[in-house]
């Protein structure tokens, strides 16, 4: 197959898998069973049911098969050109052997996840948007994971902020639900959680001019989309303290809040947990929110999950002003220590690096560590006040100051993964500062209302390697540096950790890589055709296991270019030429 177009998926196991006959195809959907709440929570080995393959988001495989001593044996099964172009950051899911695949702009494919086939293909018709509507039309490109599995359904959640419930044999529409207005810039750009009869989403969008007063994460019905109930992250009547937050601003001028990433479930708890974005605008001269903390931007929140209401909340970071938001991953963890079990959210959740670990019974916070080089906290107490750097918050339009981590990360959507077995937390990290320079600006229809100005990203003084893998060892007490991997290159994929005592993950310089969940030593590695992207899982049929690797553009692998200029070549005459730096 000719790898010729811009993303990929490419599949790789212990040995070569040759292709078989479409028929063979058909009678894979044949034989595929529902999705039931008992597989989502207590996930079949072979599967992948969900983003993160369980409600705890841990991004861990109990499969072993490809382990430290056969990784080296990994051979190209199949590859397969995804549907559309755009940033790569999508998630497989794999059940009975069926692999459903979502790329960018609302398409689904459904594949036969030994040999590649297609079995059908599932494109959502997007509004016409107009061309000045920039950001709003970048969202379609962005999609991360987006799919999700439920009984005999694929649940898409769509650039137009739509769920669209897909017959997993057919792939045609067996429901949809307009959830919100599109046309205000409301978007989703990730998928669902699914618990028992209820699909949990989070919409995107809301830095956009026209959604100013909500940013929402709702629960619909899974059987037919009915709206059951919705927390708004930038506006809680219910709580004084959150109105008290944003100053003097009213709902109906504010933005941001919004979930970038899907959340994680405790069953036994009830309770659901998401990370909550950057507030809008970026600046605090420009939002007129004074010092407040801007509640619950750059925030956990733990949500009843048959209700919506708010059981707790945990800031990460108060009073951002460079848009170092800390959506992304809420991992849930619990580790017995002197016979007591200990119930733990862990995450590195925002763009400053910064690992946080919380009782997600009551949202105490336990301990924080730092990974890369960062200068806009300057201390977080013993009751898990965070402090921010005064000196870096901007007094005037047009004042440039030097922050660290960068708008880019830090940290950044890329998934980091914890392994049971070696009870270790596993990051895909960078290195990188820029210049953030508040602005006056109109706020336009389809656009973003941060009103600022970035910088080029450029490396921490005295750091020449942007990229950084991090394993993190935890428990209740304090979190502790198990190893680092630092290498010129970026992350630009989530990490995948297994039973195997493997870690993968993959960089700008399209390496994927295995590494020694242990030491960090680089096992295994292979050039693919693009830098790697979304979320490497791994799956088995008929006793063979598979490893899935994702590539194609990435918004990470692009951004730290401006880090490592080239030198510029002139030429001097036909033959000559000379090259400055």
């Amino acid at each position: 197959m000719k790898l010729n177009i811009r993303k990929h998926l490419l599949i790789a196991s212990t040995a070569l898998i040759a292709c078989v006959p479409a028929a063979f195809a058909q009678s894979v959907l044949d034989s595929y069973t529902p999705v039931t709440s008992e597989m989502l929570s207590n996930p079949p080995k072979g599967d992948w049911l969900q983003w993160r393959g369980d409600y705890a988001n841990t991004g861990f495989s109990g499969l072993e098969q490809i382990n430290k001593e056969t990784v080296q044996n990994l051979e190209l099964a199949w590859a397969w050109p995804m549907a559309d172009v755009g940033i790569q950051e999508t998630v497989p899911l794999i059940h009975d052997g069926v692999m459903f695949l979502q790329t960018s702009n609302g398409i689904v494919e459904a594949l036969d996840a030994k040999s590649g086939d297609l079995l059908w293909t599932y494109r959502h018709v997007l509004p016409e948007m107009p061309s000045s509507w920039s950001y709003q039309a970048n969202q379609a490109r962005r999609q991360k994971n987006s799919i999700s599995l439920a009984g005999d359904k694929v649940i898409l959640t769509t650039p137009d902020a739509k769920l669209v419930a897909l017959d997993v044999k057919t792939g045609k529409v067996a429901w949809d639900k307009q959830v919100l207005d599109w046309e205000k810039g409301y978007s989703y750009t990730i998928g669902g959680l699914v618990v028992e009869d209820k699909i949990i989403t989070a919409i995107s969008g809301c830095s956009i001019a026209g959604t100013a007063g909500g940013c929402y994460i709702m629960a619909h019905d899974i059987n037919t989309g009915e709206e059951l109930w919705r927390f708004n992250t930038i506006d809680d009547p219910e709580n004084p303290a959150q109105q008290e937050s944003w100053g003097e601003v009213p709902p109906e001028n504010r933005w941001g809040g919004t979930p970038w990433t899907t959340g994680s479930y405790d069953a036994e708890l009830g309770l659901t947990y998401w990370g909550v974005g950057m507030p809008g605008p970026y600046a605090e001269l420009i939002r007129g929110s004074g010092d407040g903390d801007v509640l619950y931007t750059n925030a956990t929140v733990a949500l009843d999950v048959n209700t919506g209401k708010l059981k707790w909340y945990y800031q990460h970071l108060p009073q951002d002003n460079w848009d170092l938001d800390s959506p992304f991953e809420r991992i849930l963890v619990d580790q017995e220590v002197d016979g007591k079990l200990h119930k733990m959210l862990i995450s590195v959740p925002g763009k400053n690096g910064i690992a946080f670990a919380l009782d997600r019974e009551t949202g105490k916070y336990l301990w924080s560590k730092e990974t890369v080089f960062q200068n806009v906290v300057t201390k977080i107490d013993e009751d898990g006040k965070v402090h921010i750097n005064n000196d870096l918050v901007p007094t005037a339009v047009g004042q440039a100051v030097h922050v660290c981590t960068s708008v880019s990360g830090g940290k950044l959507w890329q998934v980091g993964s914890y392994s049971p077995i070696t009870q270790t937390y596993y990051v895909p990290l960078t290195e990188a500062c820029n210049d953030v320079t508040p602005t006056q600006s109109e706020f336009t229809a389809g656009n973003a209302v941060g009103s600022v100005k970035f910088g080029p990203r450029v490396l921490p003084e005295g750091q020449d390697k942007a990229g950084l893998f991090e394993a993190l060892s935890i428990n209740p007490v304090q979190g502790d540096h198990l190893w680092q991997h630092r290498q010129r290159e970026a992350p630009t994929s989530s990490v995948l950790a297994t039973a195997g005592g493997l870690v993968f993950g993959g960089d700008a310089a399209r390496y994927v890589k295995a590494f020694d969940d242990k030491s960090g030593e680089v096992l295994w590695q292979q050039r693919l055709n693009a830098p790697i992207g979304g979320s490497p899982v791994t799956y088995e049929i008929d006793g063979e296991q598979y490893l899935a690797v994702p590539t194609g553009y990435s918004n990470s692998a692009s951004s730290i270019s401006s880090a490592f200029p080239r030198p510029r070549c002139r030429t001097a005459t036909a033959t000559r030429s000379s090259c400055s730096s």
